[in-house]
């Protein structure tokens, strides 16, 4: 099953930049382009609420079962120590390689861009600037709030505290173990069910992106475009690298097990639609899935390597398209402000122009630039979607070796069970 829905969703992708491309150039009513890809986009946002649907029971029933089949409070602290470790040390690359490489490569040096007005605005919410508010929110005043709204950052604290609370109860705790460790198998059998619709999803998103705005707005942006891929690019090999100091030559064989869910990221421009196939990815490649139910949810608030390295990449091409000059103590201010900021915005649609849109205006770098970026943000979207898949997987591998539990993979062209057994999945 696997291995033929990456292929189907590959035959979306293709056909649907296929079809994209007639309609951008045979439609030229444009009621009826409306209503085309409104039709599109239909299609694409049932799968990503079906998505949403799985992830805050999925998250809680994976993190709590990982936690209490961790055996004991000193084995979690152990891993939660390594994990934040490796993020925040992937954090701090992946930034710092966005802001080397976009003063390098300069995509925004010499202009060929009409610049909107500096005190235009493009209408993004930011968050709010009271940092105190800011780590309060974290925080959920209610799980049911938290898993309605899919806050990611309030599922996780809240599946913390339930599962180490359900360590400490012990044999009491046994009965909700059980019923935990069965929803994780209902919740993956959820998963394969919506899973067979996302190569219709696919093609209806391309389709609607190539529809819209036509294979010639990547010519347009083609030097900043192929800057922005490039440094994906390295980021991928640094990661690579990381992972082969650390669990040798099975790094390069990780991708193997992860492309899936990386194609459905990179396709769907969604990182949350991925998660469920990266867990069951994990588990194939051989980490354990209490150690891979623990750093996934944290890495999709504190791991995300792709919205990182755009982060920096993006406000200081902004910068040169205005030709304002940072100096190195600026950008180091950037990337400190960035790497606080962005903790906790997974939840946030766009999250990544959202948190851009809050920290240009502490350096003085015209809003307006955004207008620019909005036009190919879907473009750049699915590359930083893809990466922050990888970059999780890296993680989960790497914790996993780390604790001498990285198993033997099985055969990445076996079909996963539809609803594994709790003992394979939690054992």
């Amino acid at each position: 099953m696997a291995k033929r829905l990456t292929f189907y969703i590959m035959i979306g992708l293709a056909l649907g930049i296929v079809l994209g491309a007639v309609l951008h150039a045979s439609v030229a009513d444009p009621a009826a382009l409306e209503t085309i890809t409104k039709t599109l986009g239909l299609v694409t946002d049932i799968f990503l609420r079906l998505i949403k649907m799985i992830i805050a029971p999925l998250i809680f029933a994976t993190l709590v079962s990982g936690i209490v089949h961790m055996g004991d409070t000193a084995a979690l602290g152990r891993v939660g120590l390594k994990t934040m470790t490796w993020f925040i040390g992937a954090t701090i690359v992946s930034l710092s390689l966005g802001m080397l490489l976009v003063n390098i490569l300069q995509p925004g040096a010499g202009g060929g861009f009409t610049l909107p007005p500096a005190d235009a605005t493009v209408g993004i919410a930011k968050p709010a600037g009271d940092i105190y508010k800011t780590i309060a929110e974290m925080f959920p005043k209610s799980v049911i709030e938290g898993m309605a709204n899919n806050t990611i950052l309030q599922i996780v604290i809240f599946s913390l505290f339930f599962g180490v609370a359900m360590t400490a109860v012990g044999e009491k705790a046994a009965p909700i173990t059980k019923g935990v460790d069965a929803l994780v198998d209902v919740m993956l059998q959820v998963t394969d069910y919506v899973m067979r619709v996302s190569p219709l999803a696919v093609f209806a998103a391309m389709t609607k992106v190539i529809t819209v705005n036509g294979l010639g707005v990547l010519l347009t942006f083609a030097k900043f475009i192929g800057s922005f891929y490039f440094g994906l690019l390295v980021l991928w090999l640094v990661l690579g690298l990381a992972a082969f100091a650390v669990i040798g030559l099975r790094a390069g064989t990780l991708i193997r097990y992860i492309r899936e869910p990386v194609l459905l990221a990179f396709s769907t421009a969604s990182s949350e639609a991925a998660y469920p196939r990266t867990l069951e990815a994990l588990d194939r490649f051989g980490v354990p899935p209490k150690i891979a139910s623990f750093v996934l949810p944290l890495g999709y608030s504190f791991n995300l390597d792709g919205s990182m390295m755009y982060m920096t990449f993006a406000s200081l091409f902004i910068a040169q398209l205005y030709g304002i000059e940072l100096s190195s103590g600026q950008q180091m201010a950037m990337l400190f402000t960035l790497m606080i900021t962005s903790k906790g915005m997974a939840a946030v649609p766009r999250a990544s122009l959202v948190v851009i849109s809050a920290v240009m205006a502490d350096f003085h770098i015209p809003e307006a630039g955004l207008v620019l970026i909005l036009a190919v943000d879907q473009f750049l979207d699915m590359g930083r979607s893809g990466t922050n898949v990888v970059g999780n997987a890296v993680a989960a591998a790497v914790i996993a070796k780390w604790e001498g539990e990285l198993d033997p993979p099985e055969p990445p062209e076996i079909e996963p069970p539809h609803a594994p057994s709790s003992g394979h999945m939690l054992g």
